[in-house]
């Protein structure tokens, strides 16, 4: 509505509300603050105004707590890629310390905490190795370390590998590194340890990945001479395919390969990505598997801290729990704190972890980001009867034990192609002010210069109002002194003290002064003061 002309619309200031509803972009104002009386037609035009800004309020108060519970929403992707980075493949023996490595001083220190022996049963338990008991007078070692009893007792890779291919490319055991898990001595292929290159592939399907034979070595299993928790029942080796910041929590998440088969795994490459909070729950924090981490080095840098892996931080979690429960560590868990002895593994620190996995007390959210496998197995036995001959000469092994302890195990991408599963937030904040908008429009038909202009307005409002009655107040407390020293009831008086004019009175009788000039006009005397007295009968000359 345009503002209309005429004096009285000059004379108006900027913070009269008529002023402004006649220039402001907001729908409805003018009819309601125009010119004219109060009518039914203006009683109309203010109740849709109103009805119109409630329900804008309304929709905008909805919008906002919609925003404020912060949704997500998640989307499924393929994606196609000329390259993907090999994943890092562990490997175990189930059969977690050969026999032949083992000594009288290893079951005196850890027979009871790993095989549940007794004293009174070494002798027997050595027979069944097939090794001579202890002899007269024998005397243990002072100390025993759990973590040299692992190395020195697990199974050698150079015994198992029988033969590596990666990509049609031969390799061998240096391209594994070795890793302590809880099922002992493992073996990673492709884990980017100590800055090593990440082996890449470049094709999918068989024979683009890792293919190993091993040999069980079903001669150094251990005899099950009691049952327990710890003790195996199977044969063969457990695979875990991770990425290469996630390390392998291989008895819980595994797979199995039998001896005797030939087992296929085909995998997709899967990159999740989880939204922190307000909108999910994923973190990007390490946890220090330390309980009570060493106070840094003012003057050394910090060491870098892993990526956070969800297996990483319940590896970090069980670690700090039972460093907190038994003042150590397992041999496999990260961190500085003293490995268990054999009495405290037993006493202690199995127990503990046994009783934590059953509570599932460690609180670990997802990571930001991760990358996953998703695996298909397939399986056909190995030897063939045609092939049995052949292996057993090339392997310098019989028929019957290839059968029983060789496998073959292929991995391998699918396809050169990827998913991606990712949250997104379901409203965002220009979501937000969009819908806010469009509201403003519909209802109001205003826009953001609208709420300028309401601003600006408000500004005029606190100058006029707000200011202009401080200013007001002020300069008629000025105007109210000056009138004390100029009162026209007094008139100009002089006395012997020659003053200056302005500190003598006035009376309203006395006309107007004619002062003639003087060397010092600031100081008058008689004789030159010269008054004109008005014509007015009450005055006489």
């Amino acid at each position: 509505m345009k503002p209309t002309s005429g004096p009285e619309e000059a004379r108006r200031p900027a913070s009269d509300i008529r002023v402004f509803a006649s220039n402001c972009s907001m729908h409805g104002l003018g009819h309601v603050f125009g010119p004219g009386s109060l009518s039914l037609r203006r009683g109309m035009w203010a109740a849709a105004v109103v009805l119109s800004v409630a329900t804008f309020l309304y929709q905008v108060a909805e919008r906002v707590r919609y925003y404020r519970e912060f949704h997500h929403q998640t989307a499924l992707d393929e994606r196609e890629s000329h390259r993907l980075v090999f994943p890092a493949v562990t490997l175990c023996n189930v059969n977690p310390l050969r026999r032949s490595r083992l000594t009288p001083n290893d079951l005196h220190w850890a027979g009871s905490a790993l095989l549940g022996l007794d004293p009174a049963e070494h002798p027997a338990f050595l027979r069944a190795l097939g090794r001579s008991p202890a002899p007269p007078g024998f005397m243990p070692s002072p100390t025993f370390d759990m973590a040299q009893l692992y190395a020195r007792a697990g199974h050698s890779l150079d015994d198992m590998l029988l033969d590596c291919r990666f990509r049609g490319e031969p390799c061998g055991p240096e391209n594994f590194t070795t890793i302590f898990t809880r099922m002992g001595k493992c073996y990673t292929f492709n884990s980017g340890a100590d800055g090593a290159e990440l082996l890449t592939t470049t094709r999918g399907g068989m024979g683009n990945g890792l293919d190993i034979m091993l040999d069980v070595q079903q001669e150094e299993y251990l005899p099950v001479w009691r049952d327990n928790e710890e003790t195996p029942f199977e044969v063969g080796i457990r695979v875990q395919i991770h990425s290469q910041e996630e390390p392998p929590i291989i008895d819980q998440l595994g797979l199995g390969v039998s001896p005797g088969y030939q087992t296929f795994v085909s995998c997709q490459q899967q990159q999740l990505s989880f939204l922190p909070p307000p909108w999910g729950d994923c973190s990007s924090a390490s946890l220090n598997p330390n309980y009570e981490p060493e106070p840094s080095d003012p003057l050394g840098s910090p060491s870098p801290s892993p990526p956070y892996t969800l297996m990483g931080c319940r590896l970090a979690c069980e670690t700090r729990y039972v460093a907190r429960k038994c003042g150590c560590r397992m041999m496999y868990m990260p961190g500085d704190t003293p490995v268990c002895s054999p009495q405290q593994y037993k006493n202690c620190a199995h127990p503990a972890i046994d009783a934590m996995l059953r509570k599932d007390s460690c609180a670990c959210p997802n990571p930001c980001a991760s990358t996953r496998y998703a695996k298909e197995l397939s399986m056909v036995r190995i030897p063939s009867r045609a092939a049995a001959r052949f292996l057993a000469r090339k392997l310098n092994r019989s028929e019957a034990y290839i059968a029983e302890n060789v496998l073959a195990l292929d991995i391998f991408f699918e396809a050169l192609n990827y998913e991606t599963v990712e949250q997104k937030k379901a409203y965002e904040m220009s979501e937000l002010l969009g819908d806010i908008g469009g509201q403003m429009g519909l209802f109001i038909g205003a826009s953001l210069l609208t709420i300028l202009e309401i601003l600006d307005y408000l500004c005029e409002v606190f100058r006029d109002k707000v200011l202009g009655y401080f200013w007001n107040r002020r300069h008629s407390q000025r105007h109210s002194s000056t009138n004390l020293t100029s009162h026209p009831s007094l008139c100009c008086h002089q006395d012997s003290l020659r003053l200056p004019p302005h500190l003598l009175p006035c009376h309203t009788a006395l006309g107007l002064l004619f002062v003639s000039s003087e060397p010092h006009p600031d100081i008058l005397d008689m004789p030159s003061l010269h008054v004109a007295f008005p014509s007015s009968p009450q005055i006489k000359s």
